[in-house]
């Protein structure tokens, strides 16, 4: 049973850091992209980065660029999302998302086959 789990979320004041976790189960990380996107109230969901994780290639919105840094750990099966220098629009419910032999890399959500059930992140002063 493939499931992803996200932890880390918070409340942090502006220009901040969080580290998000996604937590694979029920498959290896090899041969997926995994993607990171979020959602604040009252707004579609976006897309923030995502990762192949075989060959290690990334891709950030340009909204994150800079800020964010998405990174793998196979051994733990766990793909990461470093923030920093928080801001305020940065406030959503952010979730991890998966799917496998995907050509390329991609933020269209639609793409993606497997979801987790989301983390929360305020940034607020």
């Amino acid at each position: 049973q493939v499931q992803l789990v996200e932890s880390g979320g918070g409340l942090v004041q502006p220009g901040g850091s969080l580290r998000l976790s996604c937590a694979a189960s029920g498959f290896t990380l090899d041969y997926y992209m995994i993607g990171w996107f979020r959602q604040a109230p009252g707004k579609e969901r976006e897309g923030v980065s995502c990762i192949k994780t075989n060959v290690a290639r990334t891709y950030y919105a340009d909204s994150v660029k800079g800020r964010f840094t998405i990174s793998r750990d196979n051994v733990k099966n766990t793909v990461y999302l470093q923030m920093n220098n928080l801001k305020f629009e940065d406030t959503a419910v952010y979730y991890c998302a998966a799917v496998r032999d995907v050509v390329g890399l991609t933020l269209h959500d639609r793409t993606y086959r497997y979801w987790g059930q989301g983390t929360q992140v305020t940034v607020s002063s």
